[in-house]
């Protein structure tokens, strides 16, 4: 386990490369008849979504709220909960709404409205947060006593107002997700290889587009991943 991790694409060049080479101990067999492109929709988005719900100690018949959840691991949370048999609350716009419901979603929120009068204060056991911003001190107020915050992203912007008291009085517990626990990837390749899970690929490029991959991706008007090919 290292202190400071790294990864492709981030602190590490090869994120885009045709070819790479990883330590034999990252690397796991995996036995499927899944595709290429859609085995490519995994690796990042669902290990983070795994990653958060292991860390939260999700269990079945728990509610858990997902923000930003039409994105890459907010779509892979969506399917990992409920293989958990966790009922599930998803954030997100209302065009994308359906395919959240068809992944396993029991229920859709519209990121525009008040979610405890929607929902009701102290009715959900767990938040998985993606976006934070300025509806972040609704999150807590969802929470059940005891309830568990797991977050990692912030796209809705990373400064947030919190009330301390809000933390010891409901006994609440904060997970900042980014290094994965160990068991997490196995774990994620045997519900793969168990068909608990499906890939989510909204659109693929060849390489060589990527620019247009990424424009698309700005727009942010799919569900799932987008993945480049390479030859």
């Amino acid at each position: 386990m290292l202190e400071t991790p790294w990864y492709f694409g981030s602190e590490c060049n090869g994120g885009f490369a045709q070819y790479t080479r990883v330590a034999a101990r990252h690397a796991h067999a995996i036995k499927s008849d899944l595709t290429d492109v859609e085995l490519a929709s995994f690796p990042c988005s669902y290990s983070t979504a795994e990653n958060m719900l292991t860390r939260a100690n999700v269990r079945a018949d728990e509610t858990v709220f997902v923000t930003g959840a039409s994105g890459g691991v907010g779509s892979a949370t969506v399917q990992l909960a409920r293989a958990r048999g966790a009922h599930v609350i998803a954030v997100t716009s209302p065009s994308k709404a359906k395919t959240l419901l068809d992944l396993g979603a029991v229920r859709t929120l519209n990121r525009d409205e008040d979610y405890v009068s929607e929902i009701g204060a102290n009715n959900v056991d767990v938040v998985i947060d993606l976006v934070a911003g300025p509806k972040w001190p609704s999150l807590l107020d969802l929470l059940r006593p005891g309830g568990r915050y797991a977050v990692a992203g912030a796209i809705g912007g990373p400064m947030v107002e919190l009330d301390i008291r809000t933390l010891y009085l409901k006994d609440l517990r904060f997970f900042g997700c980014t290094v994965l626990e160990p068991d997490v990837f196995g774990n994620l390749v045997g519900r793969i290889e168990r068909k608990e899970i499906l890939p989510l690929v909204a659109e693929t490029y060849p390489l060589r587009e990527i620019k247009d991959a990424q424009d698309a991706f700005g727009k942010k008007g799919h569900v799932g991943k987008t993945v480049l090919e390479v030859s």
